[in-house]
């Protein structure tokens, strides 16, 4: 990109938005960083959320056979198509730019291929992409996202610090850090640095179920345990699901989860052993 950034914006008048998240990243070295974690060819579709102003588009649109630019700022998306068709008044062919909410996007034309995402994800709505594409089918088969540090700790966290965020992650994908960056790699740089995590999404959960359950079962059960997580996991899944406290841990017993453990401690497996045991000790659960 021939202009900065900022040079950009005070050209156009505009001012980066808090509210959206507006923090873009600028640093050259950060941006490569991000795009080599994708491992991208010319037979890959990407997804990009939180175009702005095409720093990470046309890095992307040189190594993938497709990018789909998503913004969700209207004004952002109409300089974003100008910077990316520069002279030639045209946007590489290879480059899609959808304005919208990706949050309320079903369907980008993705069913019957395989697709990556690539993105600085908007700190705002970071767990709610990373749900978005991991629950819905189809899911892609890898991730490669900024986000805050902070998060990046919580998504990469093991049993003793877990949240429900780290289970919705990890449930579905393996993920690693891939690099660190500093607020000042942004424009204009946020109070916080940032973490690039790649999540790799297998075909196979990385937990098997027991016949029958699906997987809102089994994050019916989480979602109840976290609800109160300072509580045992008695109170929590009592309370969560309304079963009573003596049955809920009978079923913990029969898992071999101790009731008097919190959520946070528990792995992957062991919610699954929950859930099974909740489902075999009630007829009406889930």
């Amino acid at each position: 990109m021939a202009k900065s950034v900022a040079a950009l914006l005070r050209e156009y008048g505009l001012r980066p938005q808090k509210s959206l998240g507006q923090n873009f990243l600028v640093d050259p070295v950060a941006l490569q960083r991000i795009v080599d974690a994708a491992d991208l060819t010319t037979r890959d579709t990407v997804v990009e959320v939180g175009a702005g102003l095409g720093t990470l588009t046309r890095p992307l649109s040189q190594r993938a056979g497709c990018v789909i630019a998503v913004e969700l700022d209207r004004r952002l998306a109409v300089i974003l198509a100008e910077q990316l068709a520069g002279t030639s008044g045209v946007p590489p062919a290879n480059v899609e730019i959808i304005q919208g909410d990706i949050l309320k996007m079903d369907d980008l034309g993705l069913a019957h291929r395989g697709y990556k995402v690539v993105a600085n994800l908007p700190y705002y709505i970071t767990s709610a992409v990373l749900r978005h594409f991991l629950e819905d089918k189809p899911r892609p088969e890898l991730l490669v996202v900024t986000v805050q540090r902070e998060v990046a700790a919580r998504v990469l966290a093991g049993p003793g610090e877990m949240s429900l965020l780290a289970i919705s992650v990890q449930f579905f994908g393996e993920p690693r850090l891939v690099t660190r960056i500093p607020a000042g790699a942004f424009y204009p740089s946020p109070q916080v640095d940032s973490s690039v995590l790649r999540i790799d999404v297998g075909q196979q959960l990385r937990v098997t179920l027991a016949k029958g359950l699906e997987t809102s079962d089994y994050f019916r059960v989480v979602r109840a345990g976290f609800g109160q997580k300072r509580k045992t996991l008695r109170n929590s899944l009592s309370a969560g699901l309304h079963i009573p406290p003596d049955k809920v841990e009978q079923a913990l017993r029969q898992a071999t989860v101790d009731p008097r453990r919190r959520a946070q401690t528990l792995s992957l497996v062991e919610w699954a052993e929950v859930t099974r045991s909740l489902g075999e000790e009630f007829a009406g659960f889930p």
